[in-house]
């Protein structure tokens, strides 16, 4: 621990990813002098185009709107001070259901120990304190993120396991109060039928059953400026018309839950790196 740098690795699905659930804890520990690392496991190219071009629309390039995501990407990663892009550049896979599920190349198809072995390489050579990453379902069910989730738990298994690993997650007080926010901002929202209802309800967990809360108040202008960086899918990004203020009001604090620890350090915690400082 002596020769080298806290390191915090963050395996995330797309270019945009970082800054939505991890950005303030990116640039928080960059700021205190720790390691950051981003792993982003996809090109992006499922995203909109130029213009708003939706996947599937006539004028959609997906090789085009993935070069224009990985400048935004190393945009945001400059802003956040992450100190190591890596980028393994499977293809978007798009939502669930969706035709590019099933592409050539895609990340959804790629057999997990493939992608392992290349995360677990990265991990070797990088020699994680921290590692972030998903839950089993992704977080919400994206097929990319649940990829992301499986092949960092066999990267670590290959690689052996980091002191400390977290899945990212969300306090249901706050995804209701986050609903609330949407329908102050204008968002119209259709009434979701049952079964929409309940899934959307069983996104989070609750607050009592996170480990960790990080306060990245500080650091929120940041996180926003890093968001705001991925422009080209800005129509999609409903938090950056909330402003500076009120983003950072709600997006403030992070929030894990600890997975793995061979620290000993007590829960409820607030900082990644307990146990290891």
């Amino acid at each position: 621990m002596n020769d080298r740098p806290l390191t915090l690795m963050a395996v995330h699905a797309h270019p945009d990813d970082e800054a939505t659930g991890t950005g303030g804890v990116l640039a928080r520990y960059a700021a205190e002098g720790v390691r950051t690392v981003l792993v982003t496991c996809t090109d992006g190219g499922c995203g909109d185009g130029p213009g708003g071009v939706k996947p599937g629309e006539p004028g959609h390039d997906p090789a085009a709107v993935a070069a224009m995501r990985r400048q935004e990407l190393q945009a945001s990663c400059d802003i956040l001070k992450i100190s190591h892009l890596e980028t393994l550049d499977y293809a978007d896979s798009g939502m669930m259901g969706w035709p590019a599920n099933d592409a050539p190349g895609s990340f959804w198809r790629t057999p997990v120990a493939e992608g392992a072995a290349r995360l677990a390489e990265l991990m070797r050579r990088y020699r994680p304190d921290v590692v972030v990453t998903y839950d089993e379902n992704g977080f919400y069910g994206h097929p990319d993120h649940i990829q992301a989730h499986r092949i960092t738990m066999a990267a670590l298994e290959m690689t052996g396991p980091a002191p400390k690993v977290y899945w990212t997650t969300a306090p249901r007080s706050m995804m209701q109060r986050f609903g609330e926010v949407m329908r102050e901002f204008g968002e119209d929202l259709p009434e979701p039928d049952p079964a929409e209802a309940a899934a959307v309800a069983e996104i989070g967990l609750p607050d009592e059953e996170i480990t960790t809360w990080v306060d990245t108040t500080a650091f929120g202008g940041q996180k926003f400026d890093a968001l705001a960086a991925h422009a080209s899918q800005g129509e999609n990004i409903f938090f950056l018309r909330m402003g500076r203020e009120r983003f950072t009001e709600l997006m403030g604090m992070e929030t894990f839950v600890r997975v793995q620890d061979s620290t000993g350090a007590a829960v409820p915690e607030n900082d990644l790196f307990a146990g290891l400082r």
